[in-house]
């Protein structure tokens, strides 16, 4: 009787629910990697692109992990067309750094419209899925595509056409949706470097960085959450090259996804991993250490976020006791509100040391020590 009922139930619906409800399509693996730049390397967007030089080529995406989905090239051909990408972010910033580098032999961007060689990126930091522009809204029999549009599009994962290069005058993407606030500062920056006009073949390098949203409010940044980067966490990104030759319709739409609808479907988005700085980058042994503060009460988790080999750990809680535990719970006596806390961390490689002073702070407001706040 289940069964029956929930055919019944699949009969009713339009079939692009039941396309979209039975689409299992996941970013595809293998993935790449997203390159992490030291805290003291940020690359500058200024069109000086040697910050980019500590990046290995490991890195790298090329035209020859992309395919022209139209049909029109089933090979590649370095003479007519040639890209390659590298994506980095910072530890810290919920940013990802773009290096685009791309020869083609006829730059088209003459136009002051949607006509323009365009470097397409699509990203879902949070790997949530599903359909994220209004053609392919799941209710389209009670949301019209202009509500899909203001209601919906780009908000749990944003599409951006980077133009390459603008025509004089003529903004540097479209946002494709109402968030049109997610190409400016401090959400974007760009620059560009390249010696052609329009019509001629030539080398074009360009480096920007994007701001990935889980939700990207119409109503502007202080209603969106930003996409939280961290280490080893996977994000869906992908990109396509529009190519034109001068002539009405592109020749070529080289795909870095298996699917070309790509562009409004996170499902179909190829996965990235952020990936640890390089061991060039790191001492043999470094100390790190983070913290929870009970809510109302003195009582502190510490964990140890250390980097290298390490076999032994010595907190203090800068109270006058001590912890030998790796992750250690401490509940301090007095209402102080600020303490000096030191994790010294040794292993094979060395010993490291984190000292915070004044960064832990405590106060249980419902059964307050009586001390006095000094």
């Amino acid at each position: 009787m289940k069964k029956t009922l929930i055919l019944l139930w699949l009969a009713m619906l339009p079939a692009s629910v039941i396309q979209a409800q039975n689409a299992h399509i996941q970013v595809t693996e293998p993935g790449f990697k997203v390159f992490q730049f030291p805290r003291t390397q940020i690359p500058r967007i200024d069109g000086d692109f040697t910050d980019w030089d500590m990046v290995p080529d490991s890195y790298a995406v090329t035209i020859d992990d992309m395919w022209d989905d139209t049909g029109k090239h089933p090979t590649t051909d370095r003479k007519t067309l040639d890209v390659k990408v590298k994506v980095g972010w910072v530890n810290g910033l919920n940013r990802l750094y773009f290096l685009y580098e791309a020869y083609d032999d006829y730059w088209d961007f003459n136009q002051l419209s949607l006509h323009n060689d365009t470097y397409e990126v699509v990203v879902d930091a949070d790997l949530s899925g599903g359909p994220h522009t209004d053609e392919f809204r799941i209710n389209s029999e009670v949301m019209s595509r202009i509500d899909g549009f203001f209601e919906f599009q780009n908000q749990h994962a944003q599409n951006y056409h980077i133009m390459t290069p603008p025509t004089e005058g003529k903004s540097w993407t479209m946002v494709w949706g109402p968030q049109q606030w997610l190409k400016y500062l401090p959400y974007a920056n760009y620059a560009y470097d390249y010696h052609f006009s329009h019509g001629q073949s030539g080398r074009l390098r360009m480096e920007f960085y994007i701001t990935p949203f889980d939700y990207a409010s119409p109503e502007g940044p202080e209603k969106s959450t930003e996409s939280r980067l961290r280490e080893n966490k996977k994000i869906g990104l992908s990109w396509a090259v529009i190519d034109y030759d001068g002539e009405r319709e592109n020749n070529g739409f080289w795909n870095l996804s298996k699917h070309h609808q790509m562009y409004g479907n996170a499902h179909m988005q190829r996965l990235f991993t952020l990936m640890p700085l390089e061991p060039q980058f790191r001492k043999p042994v470094e100390c790190e250490w983070t913290y929870t503060v009970v809510p109302n009460t003195r009582t502190v988790c510490f964990r140890d976020q250390s980097y290298g080999p390490v076999d032994s750990w010595h907190w203090d809680f800068g109270d006058g006791t001590t912890s030998n535990e790796q992750n250690p719970v401490h509940t301090y006596a007095r209402d102080f509100a600020h303490y000096v806390v030191t994790l010294t961390v040794t292993g094979p490689k060395g010993t490291a040391r984190c000292c915070k002073v004044w960064e832990v702070c405590v106060r249980d407001t419902k059964h307050p020590s009586g001390t006095s706040y000094d």
